[in-house]
Protein backbone atom coordinates (compact mmCIF):
# COMPACT_ATOMS: atom_id res chain seq x y z
CA UNK A 1 0.00 0.00 0.00
CA UNK A 2 1.58 3.30 -1.27
CA UNK A 3 1.93 6.49 0.87
CA UNK A 4 -0.02 8.16 -1.65
CA UNK A 5 -3.19 5.92 -0.91
CA UNK A 6 -2.73 6.40 2.81
CA UNK A 7 -3.02 9.92 2.67
CA UNK A 8 -5.89 10.60 -0.06
CA UNK A 9 -7.98 13.45 0.76
CA UNK A 10 -11.87 12.94 1.58
CA UNK A 11 -13.11 14.71 -0.96
CA UNK A 12 -11.49 13.47 -4.13
CA UNK A 13 -12.38 12.59 -8.12
CA UNK A 14 -14.10 9.92 -9.45
CA UNK A 15 -10.66 9.40 -11.27
CA UNK A 16 -8.36 9.36 -8.36
CA UNK A 17 -11.07 6.97 -6.78
CA UNK A 18 -11.17 4.64 -8.69
CA UNK A 19 -7.09 4.52 -8.96
CA UNK A 20 -7.17 4.41 -5.07
CA UNK A 21 -9.53 1.38 -4.65
CA UNK A 22 -7.46 -0.19 -7.63
CA UNK A 23 -4.45 -0.83 -5.68
CA UNK A 24 -6.24 -0.98 -2.33
CA UNK A 25 -8.57 -3.78 -3.05
CA UNK A 26 -6.79 -5.57 -5.28
CA UNK A 27 -5.23 -8.61 -2.61
CA UNK A 28 -8.42 -8.54 -0.16
CA UNK A 29 -11.04 -8.78 -3.25
CA UNK A 30 -8.84 -12.51 -4.27
CA UNK A 31 -10.74 -13.53 -0.93
CA UNK A 32 -13.99 -12.00 -1.13
CA UNK A 33 -15.01 -12.24 -4.15
CA UNK A 34 -15.55 -15.66 -5.04
CA UNK A 35 -14.70 -17.23 -8.63
CA UNK A 36 -18.09 -17.02 -10.08
CA UNK A 37 -18.81 -13.34 -8.87
CA UNK A 38 -18.22 -9.91 -10.66
CA UNK A 39 -15.09 -8.24 -9.24
CA UNK A 40 -16.29 -5.13 -10.88
CA UNK A 41 -19.64 -5.28 -8.94
CA UNK A 42 -16.98 -5.38 -6.14
CA UNK A 43 -15.40 -2.64 -6.64
CA UNK A 44 -18.24 -0.26 -7.44
CA UNK A 45 -19.22 -1.42 -4.06
CA UNK A 46 -15.81 -0.32 -2.30
CA UNK A 47 -15.75 2.61 -4.28
CA UNK A 48 -18.75 3.94 -3.38
CA UNK A 49 -17.74 3.41 0.23
CA UNK A 50 -14.21 5.36 -0.44
CA UNK A 51 -15.96 8.27 -2.06
CA UNK A 52 -18.31 8.29 1.17
CA UNK A 53 -15.71 7.94 4.11
CA UNK A 54 -12.45 8.90 2.32
CA UNK A 55 -10.68 6.65 4.49
CA UNK A 56 -7.06 8.18 5.55
CA UNK A 57 -4.55 5.18 6.67
CA UNK A 58 -4.51 1.41 6.88
CA UNK A 59 -6.99 1.33 9.81
CA UNK A 60 -9.78 3.58 8.77
CA UNK A 61 -9.17 1.67 5.28
CA UNK A 62 -9.59 -1.74 6.86
CA UNK A 63 -12.85 -0.87 8.27
CA UNK A 64 -14.31 0.35 4.61
CA UNK A 65 -12.38 -2.71 3.12
CA UNK A 66 -14.48 -4.80 6.09
CA UNK A 67 -17.84 -2.98 5.64
CA UNK A 68 -17.51 -3.44 1.99
CA UNK A 69 -16.61 -7.50 3.01
CA UNK A 70 -20.01 -7.45 5.02
CA UNK A 71 -22.41 -5.80 2.16
CA UNK A 72 -21.23 -8.10 -0.55
CA UNK A 73 -22.10 -11.22 2.19
CA UNK A 74 -25.29 -9.84 2.67
CA UNK A 75 -25.85 -9.41 -0.97
CA UNK A 76 -24.67 -13.12 -1.36
CA UNK A 77 -27.34 -13.84 1.29
CA UNK A 78 -30.10 -12.21 -1.04
CA UNK A 79 -29.22 -14.43 -3.70
CA UNK A 80 -28.83 -17.72 -1.12
CA UNK A 81 -32.25 -16.49 0.19
CA UNK A 82 -34.19 -16.38 -3.66
CA UNK A 83 -32.05 -19.93 -4.54
CA UNK A 84 -33.73 -20.93 -1.86
CA UNK A 85 -37.09 -20.17 -2.56
CA UNK A 86 -36.76 -20.98 -6.06
CA UNK A 87 -35.68 -24.28 -4.97
CA UNK A 88 -39.35 -25.22 -2.67
CA UNK A 89 -40.77 -23.47 -5.38
CA UNK A 90 -38.91 -26.67 -7.95
CA UNK A 91 -40.77 -28.77 -5.49
CA UNK A 92 -44.04 -26.79 -5.40
CA UNK A 93 -44.45 -26.39 -9.18
CA UNK A 94 -44.45 -30.66 -8.94
CA UNK A 95 -47.67 -30.33 -7.34
CA UNK A 96 -49.23 -27.31 -8.50
CA UNK A 97 -52.90 -28.62 -8.98
CA UNK A 98 -52.60 -28.91 -5.17
CA UNK A 99 -51.54 -25.13 -5.05
CA UNK A 100 -54.55 -23.18 -7.23
CA UNK A 101 -57.01 -26.23 -5.63
CA UNK A 102 -55.93 -24.50 -2.19
CA UNK A 103 -55.74 -20.95 -3.33
CA UNK A 104 -58.70 -20.90 -4.95
CA UNK A 105 -61.12 -23.59 -2.12
CA UNK A 106 -63.64 -20.68 -2.58
CA UNK A 107 -64.08 -21.16 -6.16
CA UNK A 108 -64.66 -23.89 -9.07
CA UNK A 109 -61.38 -24.73 -10.00
CA UNK A 110 -61.61 -26.88 -12.65
CA UNK A 111 -59.39 -26.42 -15.78
CA UNK A 112 -57.44 -24.05 -13.58
CA UNK A 113 -54.35 -25.86 -12.85
CA UNK A 114 -52.22 -25.95 -15.56
CA UNK A 115 -52.05 -21.99 -15.80
CA UNK A 116 -50.37 -22.01 -12.49
CA UNK A 117 -46.68 -21.76 -13.54
CA UNK A 118 -48.53 -19.22 -16.04
CA UNK A 119 -49.63 -17.19 -12.71
CA UNK A 120 -46.66 -17.35 -10.86
CA UNK A 121 -44.27 -15.83 -14.05
CA UNK A 122 -46.98 -13.53 -14.84
CA UNK A 123 -46.63 -9.53 -14.86
CA UNK A 124 -49.76 -7.23 -14.59
CA UNK A 125 -48.95 -6.37 -18.28
CA UNK A 126 -48.94 -9.67 -18.70
CA UNK A 127 -52.05 -10.81 -16.96
CA UNK A 128 -54.07 -7.30 -18.34
CA UNK A 129 -52.80 -8.54 -22.21
CA UNK A 130 -53.91 -11.69 -21.90
CA UNK A 131 -57.52 -10.45 -20.66
CA UNK A 132 -57.85 -8.22 -23.57
CA UNK A 133 -56.84 -11.63 -25.81
CA UNK A 134 -59.28 -13.94 -24.24
CA UNK A 135 -62.30 -10.95 -24.38
CA UNK A 136 -61.30 -11.04 -28.21
CA UNK A 137 -61.15 -14.59 -28.67
CA UNK A 138 -64.63 -14.72 -26.52
CA UNK A 139 -66.13 -12.07 -29.11
CA UNK A 140 -65.27 -14.39 -32.22
CA UNK A 141 -66.98 -17.36 -30.14
CA UNK A 142 -69.56 -15.54 -29.90
CA UNK A 143 -69.78 -14.15 -33.12
CA UNK A 144 -69.98 -17.93 -34.73
CA UNK A 145 -72.51 -19.05 -32.28
CA UNK A 146 -74.86 -16.31 -33.90
CA UNK A 147 -74.09 -17.03 -37.46
CA UNK A 148 -74.87 -21.05 -35.88
CA UNK A 149 -78.32 -19.40 -35.49
CA UNK A 150 -78.59 -17.79 -38.57
CA UNK A 151 -80.46 -19.33 -41.73
CA UNK A 152 -77.43 -19.00 -44.09
CA UNK A 153 -77.06 -22.37 -46.21
CA UNK A 154 -73.04 -21.76 -45.29
CA UNK A 155 -73.97 -21.14 -41.72
CA UNK A 156 -71.65 -24.06 -40.40
CA UNK A 157 -68.45 -22.83 -42.75
CA UNK A 158 -69.18 -19.51 -42.15
CA UNK A 159 -69.25 -20.03 -38.13
CA UNK A 160 -66.13 -22.00 -38.45
CA UNK A 161 -64.29 -19.45 -40.78
CA UNK A 162 -65.44 -16.94 -38.02
CA UNK A 163 -63.43 -18.39 -35.17
CA UNK A 164 -60.28 -17.62 -34.08
CA UNK A 165 -57.40 -20.18 -35.41
CA UNK A 166 -56.27 -21.92 -32.13
CA UNK A 167 -60.40 -22.66 -31.49
CA UNK A 168 -60.19 -24.24 -35.23
CA UNK A 169 -57.78 -26.46 -34.47
CA UNK A 170 -59.19 -27.68 -30.89
CA UNK A 171 -62.42 -28.20 -33.08
CA UNK A 172 -60.63 -30.22 -35.71
CA UNK A 173 -58.69 -31.85 -32.90
CA UNK A 174 -62.42 -32.86 -30.89
CA UNK A 175 -63.26 -34.41 -34.83
CA UNK A 176 -60.18 -36.28 -35.24
CA UNK A 177 -60.28 -37.89 -32.09
CA UNK A 178 -60.72 -41.67 -31.43
CA UNK A 179 -64.84 -42.29 -30.49
CA UNK A 180 -63.71 -45.44 -27.97
CA UNK A 181 -61.94 -42.66 -25.82
CA UNK A 182 -64.83 -40.68 -25.41
CA UNK A 183 -66.25 -40.58 -21.44
CA UNK A 184 -69.47 -42.69 -21.11
CA UNK A 185 -72.59 -41.32 -22.22
CA UNK A 186 -70.74 -38.73 -24.57
CA UNK A 187 -71.72 -38.91 -28.66
CA UNK A 188 -68.72 -38.12 -31.13
CA UNK A 189 -68.56 -34.52 -32.30
CA UNK A 190 -70.38 -33.98 -35.75
CA UNK A 191 -68.75 -31.37 -38.72
CA UNK A 192 -72.19 -29.53 -38.49
CA UNK A 193 -74.21 -26.66 -37.39
CA UNK A 194 -75.32 -28.88 -34.28
CA UNK A 195 -71.98 -30.56 -33.73
CA UNK A 196 -70.13 -27.14 -33.63
CA UNK A 197 -72.52 -25.54 -31.81
CA UNK A 198 -72.50 -28.26 -29.21
CA UNK A 199 -68.93 -28.11 -29.20
CA UNK A 200 -68.87 -23.90 -28.63
CA UNK A 201 -71.21 -24.12 -25.73
CA UNK A 202 -70.23 -27.15 -23.79
CA UNK A 203 -66.43 -27.04 -24.17
CA UNK A 204 -65.31 -23.54 -25.56
CA UNK A 205 -67.53 -21.32 -23.43
CA UNK A 206 -67.11 -22.57 -19.94
CA UNK A 207 -63.16 -22.69 -20.62
CA UNK A 208 -63.67 -18.61 -21.15
CA UNK A 209 -65.72 -18.75 -17.87
CA UNK A 210 -62.59 -20.50 -15.99
CA UNK A 211 -60.10 -18.21 -17.93
CA UNK A 212 -61.37 -15.51 -16.39
CA UNK A 213 -60.89 -16.78 -12.97
CA UNK A 214 -57.57 -18.10 -13.15
CA UNK A 215 -56.71 -14.55 -14.29
CA UNK A 216 -58.51 -12.42 -11.89
CA UNK A 217 -56.43 -14.34 -9.01
CA UNK A 218 -53.34 -14.82 -10.63
CA UNK A 219 -52.01 -12.88 -7.43
CA UNK A 220 -53.74 -14.92 -5.13
CA UNK A 221 -51.96 -17.92 -7.03
CA UNK A 222 -48.75 -16.40 -6.51
CA UNK A 223 -49.23 -16.28 -2.99
CA UNK A 224 -49.94 -19.41 -2.23
CA UNK A 225 -47.07 -21.00 -4.70
CA UNK A 226 -44.95 -18.95 -3.15
CA UNK A 227 -45.79 -19.56 0.26
CA UNK A 228 -45.85 -23.00 -0.48
CA UNK A 229 -42.32 -22.81 -1.63
CA UNK A 230 -40.93 -20.85 1.81
CA UNK A 231 -38.86 -23.62 3.63
CA UNK A 232 -38.35 -21.81 7.34
CA UNK A 233 -36.03 -24.60 8.25
CA UNK A 234 -33.62 -23.85 5.29
CA UNK A 235 -33.90 -19.98 5.85
CA UNK A 236 -33.39 -20.37 9.56
CA UNK A 237 -30.12 -20.59 8.91
CA UNK A 238 -29.61 -17.66 6.44
CA UNK A 239 -31.56 -15.59 9.08
CA UNK A 240 -28.96 -15.96 11.68
CA UNK A 241 -26.03 -15.47 9.19
CA UNK A 242 -27.89 -11.84 8.44
CA UNK A 243 -28.27 -10.73 12.28
CA UNK A 244 -24.51 -11.62 12.22
CA UNK A 245 -23.51 -9.54 9.40
CA UNK A 246 -26.09 -6.86 10.73
CA UNK A 247 -23.90 -6.63 14.24
CA UNK A 248 -20.67 -6.60 12.72
CA UNK A 249 -21.40 -3.87 10.38
CA UNK A 250 -22.80 -1.90 12.96
CA UNK A 251 -19.70 -2.57 14.75
CA UNK A 252 -17.38 -1.33 11.64
CA UNK A 253 -19.27 1.72 11.11
CA UNK A 254 -18.63 2.79 14.86
CA UNK A 255 -15.42 2.31 14.68
CA UNK A 256 -14.78 4.07 11.82
CA UNK A 257 -16.69 6.86 12.70
CA UNK A 258 -15.23 7.07 15.88
CA UNK A 259 -12.04 7.39 13.96
CA UNK A 260 -13.28 9.89 11.64
CA UNK A 261 -14.07 12.04 14.91
CA UNK A 262 -10.27 12.06 16.61
CA UNK A 263 -8.91 12.71 13.18
CA UNK A 264 -11.31 15.86 12.77
CA UNK A 265 -10.86 16.97 16.64
CA UNK A 266 -7.00 16.87 16.07
CA UNK A 267 -7.05 18.69 12.62
CA UNK A 268 -9.74 21.61 14.18
CA UNK A 269 -7.25 21.40 17.32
Amino acid sequence: MTKTTQTLPAETGGTEITRFNALRHGVLSGYTVLPWESTDEYRAVVEALVAEHGPLGPTEEHLVEEIAGIFWRKRRLRLAEAAAHRRGLEGTLASYRETVKVALVHLDTSGQSERVVDAIRATVADTQEDMTDMAADETMTRDALELLSSKRNDAYEAALAALRQDTQTWWADTLAGDPDELADGKEPATADVEGLRYFLEGEVLPWFENRQKELANRPLIREQAFGDALDPNKLERLGRYEVHLDRKLERMLTMLLRLKDLRRNVIES
